[in-house]
């Protein structure tokens, strides 16, 4: 019988993350609940699938795959650590899929060969048969699919970062280790070494081990946030470090952070690369017991989920914009380009003595360039003329004050930056 180290351990977290309050957004009463989906399709390891789609659902929704802990289920994770992502899904009318572990110990494999290479045959093979029937069934944006996980769910979201890059724009791992650290040869779904964090590559090494689960694939990688406390004493602190140094490998990028700063006060936040495409929080102080109170809210801007639903049939508040008096702004686009994609952050600085209240940024992006995800804004469409529009937290910009936004695309050779910029009609400076 396999021996779960780690089940013992989250148990007793449990009760903790599940007493956690989030504040987010407040709760507000719903019909919606969650519910099983069986006959989804290929499914080689018998997992469960768990789906909640909010009463308000937006017409071109989101889709969040949310992966629980060992001793987990869908329920334990909906109703506990994830209860905010929840409550921002009925917000914003974005739809959650959990996939539920069924094995002794419900912890998902991330550790033998199958488990370890695009449509293997394991749980990631399940799971993302879950992913393409929520797909059809609720009509998801397949822009905005995205991963996050705790635990054991955070090693399955490395893992499925690597195997479908295709699939998922952005992820958020909370408290897990590199993907292809728990790899085992024995058939043991445990690997010591690693949750110890003595399983320590170079960053090409653990970039290599991730590129090899999709070999071949030359585009780009979902943009990555992990979180992990520095007394993790169950996934070793040591982890956070190598799946920095993986990530920052695959997406091209230096390991020296483009920002550092302090969210909360045992927080430290690291950015790497152009509009921070890989992300990490480091808890001082705190054990495996991530996420913690206001990490979740972090997550849900990661990974973009914090937009405005756009269905129709939604009551929702209408922002007038105030354009700018003329030469009243000003553009600083950076590219990170590598193969045949890029990241490129737009920095909108507001020149003028008057403050803009609710913004669109139009610009042109070079011939052979496909948005693929952005952050901090809502872009359409994909290519050519783009407008960019602000989301409900950056709608303001003061005088002299600066936002920064980003996006993700494919290029065919032409990784130049946008141009072109006018902010509410208004032609913009290019710095």
């Amino acid at each position: 019988m396999i021996k779960y180290r780690v089940v013992a351990v989250i148990a007793a977290v449990l009760s903790v993350i599940a007493a956690v309050g989030f504040s987010f957004v407040p709760q507000q009463a719903h019909a919606a609940s969650l519910t099983q989906v069986t006959g989804f399709g290929t499914n080689p390891t018998g997992l469960n699938m768990y789906v909640y789609a909010p009463d308000r659902l937006a017409a071109r929704p989101a889709l969040l795959l949310m992966v629980h802990y060992c001793t987990g289920s869908a329920s334990a994770v909906h109703n506990g650590g994830g209860r905010e992502f929840v409550s921002a899904a009925d917000r914003f009318g974005y739809v959650i899929v959990y996939p539920e572990a069924t094995r002794e110990g419900r912890c998902f494999d991330v550790s033998t060969q199958n488990a370890l290479r695009r449509n293997g045959g394991s749980d990631s093979t399940g799971i993302m048969s879950m992913v393409s029937h929520a797909r059809q069934r609720y009509n998801v944006d397949p822009s905005r699919i995205v991963v996050a996980g705790i635990s054991s769910g955070a090693m399955m979201t490395n893992v499925l970062a690597a195997q479908y890059p295709d699939v998922f724009t952005a992820a958020s791992a909370f408290a897990g280790v590199p993907a292809g650290c728990f790899a085992t040869t024995d058939g043991s779904l445990w690997n010591s070494q690693c949750s110890g964090g003595n399983l320590l590559k170079t960053p090409q090494q653990w970039g290599d081990q991730a590129r090899a689960m999709f070999p071949g694939y030359t585009g780009s990688y979902p943009r990555m946030q992990l979180f992990h406390g520095t007394n993790d004493t169950t996934l070793a602190y040591p982890n956070f470090g190598e799946a920095l140094d993986q990530w920052t490998n695959v997406h091209g990028v230096s390991r020296t952070p483009v920002s550092t700063d302090q969210p909360q006060s045992n927080w430290t936040r690291t950015r790497y690369g152009a509009g921070g495409v890989v992300e990490g929080i480091s808890a001082q102080g705190t054990g495996h017991d991530v996420p913690t109170a206001g990490m979740v809210g972090y997550a849900i801007t990661f990974l973009g989920l914090d937009r405005p639903s756009t269905d129709p049939t939604t009551t929702t508040t209408t922002t007038t914009t105030t354009p700018p008096p003329s030469q009243g702004c000003s553009v600083k686009a950076a590219v990170n380009a590598w193969n045949t994609g890029l990241t490129e952050t737009i920095t909108i600085t507001n020149t003028s003595p008057a403050a803009v209240n609710g913004w669109k940024l139009q610009f042109s992006l070079p011939g052979g360039q496909t948005i693929t995800g952005g952050w901090s804004a809502t872009y359409s469409p994909s290519s050519g003329q783009v407008t960019a529009s602000n989301v409900s937290y950056n709608a303001q910009i003061p005088p002299s004050a600066q936002i920064s936004i980003g996006l993700q695309a494919t290029h065919t050779g032409n990784s130049a930056a946008a141009g072109g910029f006018t902010l509410n009609g208004v032609q913009c400076a290019v710095l």
